[in-house]
């Protein structure tokens, strides 16, 4: 009963507010033709970009304009394949050590819509970072076997990039958009844009942690695990919370373990926690969502709001000030100086974002058929499309999670389902990115997507249907954290009553869209 009287809830909810969805923006022409690309980081525009946090005394409040500018431009240089161990073709490495650095961004060549769409996707694959080969675990067999990293048909690692920044001399690129938005498919294609299965993104650093436990004394043990517990209070820390999300650093043993329980399409990404990981989102589709990030931190109203988005995570949102704590300032409470930072430029995240804007699905191998049909009547009997409203499947809501109250002033400046589903809230109100919402998500591939809900807990559609996890005794399929072995996941009720033929049905269906 409770059950029937929460989807009637949501579905008049939903129906009531549901608004002609108009795409963000594309590239955006004058009177005479040429490109209008948005100022980035506009002090008005970027005040009113985020939700304010679930305890909106510690909302950030970012760098303004004039250190935003001063911040130097980083180039995109030139980058090249990377094989795994035993593709490379002969010679290879040689032939890279006699090329010469290249930038390949240039602006002032980009004449079309299409020519800044492939720019675009360079700015895609830039690396932020660069690593030494012999530092990276890219080149050891070992490590492959280790973490079974997919790769393209041709033996190509697709996640990350060599880059040549001076003659000879041969880097690894990583903190590229692509890292974490590339999927290899299980025939060797690759999605760019998808939700990513790069199983190395934190198994790379228990791979390192492993190796270094082995070999080092124990001084140098715990000199490296205080510089790791500096690195999470950069990258986690929230003192406003308790427990602070940094605080939950362990032994060095323990850490590598920790990282290395999270699997490919998750994430502990900055301002979640090693306890509270993410599932990596899918861009195709970005176009047409109103808010960013799985608690709804970022509003996305226009082309410009993506391109903000996109600086956030890239350049600043280590910079910003939550009361008075910066995560990478001075002593965390002073600004280092925009020198010593880089930035995209606004014509670079312009092209990324049109890039971004233009990424497309996958073809589809499931047909719609008889089994589907009848899912989609089961879709629609169930009311599930209150929430994931077509063509879009989502309405582009915000739900609140459990034990958040939704102000009162929110309900007039954001689209939210006054309805909560019940999924673990830890997220929402125990981490620096917690507004006390969820997003709605979009259902649209979920057939080449996984794993599933906003922590990744489950791998498949059928284990999210399946009953016994919302038991405490459930062994999650996806994403656990360390230490943890079996927990409940809860919330979102809807479908686990179907008979067995209509769950299959259901699932059939939503592996058309």
């Amino acid at each position: 009963m409770r059950r029937s009287v929460i989807k009637l809830a949501i579905v008049i909810f939903a129906l009531s507010g549901i608004q002609a969805i108009v795409g963000a923006g594309s590239a955006q022409e004058n009177a005479s033709g040429v490109l209008k690309i948005p100022r980035v980081w506009d002090d008005e525009a970027v005040a009113s970009l985020e939700v304010p946090l679930a305890d909106p005394r510690y909302s950030p409040v970012h760098v303004n304009s004039e250190y935003y500018y001063r911040m130097p431009v980083r180039p995109v240089y030139k980058s090249y394949p990377i094989y795994a161990p035993g593709k490379e073709p002969p010679g290879y490495m040689d032939w890279l050590k006699q090329q010469q650095p290249e930038i390949v961004f240039d602006s002032a060549s980009l004449k079309t819509e299409s020519d800044w769409i492939r720019a675009g996707e360079l700015v895609f694959d830039a690396p932020r970072a660069y690593q030494p080969l012999s530092n990276s675990p890219l080149r050891d067999p070992d490590f492959y076997k280790m973490t079974s990293v997919p790769l393209a048909k041709d033996g190509i690692v697709a996640f990350r990039r060599y880059v040549i920044r001076k003659r000879g001399v041969v880097e690894i690129g990583s903190n590229a958009c692509a890292d974490c938005h590339t999927r290899v498919m299980p025939d060797g294609s690759v999605v760019k844009g998808a939700q990513g299965n790069f199983p190395t993104l934190f198994h790379n650093v228990a791979f390192r942690l492993q190796r270094q436990a082995a070999r080092a004394e124990d001084r140098e043990k715990e000199e490296s695990l205080k510089q790791l517990r500096i690195q999470a209070r950069v990258r986690h820390g929230a003192p406003w919370i308790h427990p602070d999300p940094a605080e939950d650093f362990m032994s060095f043993d323990e850490l590598a373990g920790a990282y290395g329980a999270v699997p490919a399409g998750v994430i502990v990404r900055e301002g979640t926690s090693i306890r509270y990981a993410a599932q990596l989102p899918d861009l195709i589709g970005a176009k047409d969502r109103r808010y960013l990030d799985h608690t709804g931190l970022v509003r996305h109203r226009s082309i410009g709001d993506l391109m903000r988005y996109a600086a956030l995570n890239q350049d600043t949102q280590l910079l910003g000030r939550y009361g008075d704590f910066i995560p990478d300032g001075k002593d965390f409470r002073e600004l280092p100086d925009p020198a010593t930072q880089s930035r995209y430029s606004d014509e670079q995240l312009y092209a990324l974002a049109l890039y971004i804007y233009s990424l497309k699905p996958p073809p589809n191998p499931n047909k719609f058929n008889a089994l589907a049909e009848r899912g989609q009547k089961v879709f629609q009997s169930e009311g599930c499309a209150g929430c994931h409203t077509p063509p879009l499947y989502t309405n582009n809501k915000l739900t609140p999670a459990d034990g958040f109250k939704v102000p009162d002033e929110h309900r007039k400046k954001y689209d939210i389902l006054p309805v909560s589903v019940g999924t673990d809230s830890s997220s929402a109100l125990r981490t620096r990115r917690g507004t006390g919402y969820y997003k709605v998500p979009s259902l649209r591939g979920v057939w080449y997507r996984g794993p599933f809900e906003h922590n990744g807990s489950v791998a498949t559609l059928e284990d999210w249907f399946d009953q016994r996890r919302l038991r405490d005794d459930y062994v999650p399929t996806g994403y656990k954290p360390y230490g943890v072995k079996t927990r409940a996941v809860k919330g979102h009720p809807f479908g686990l009553d179907l008979s067995a033929e209509d769950r299959r049905a259901l699932i059939a269906f939503l592996r058309t869209l």
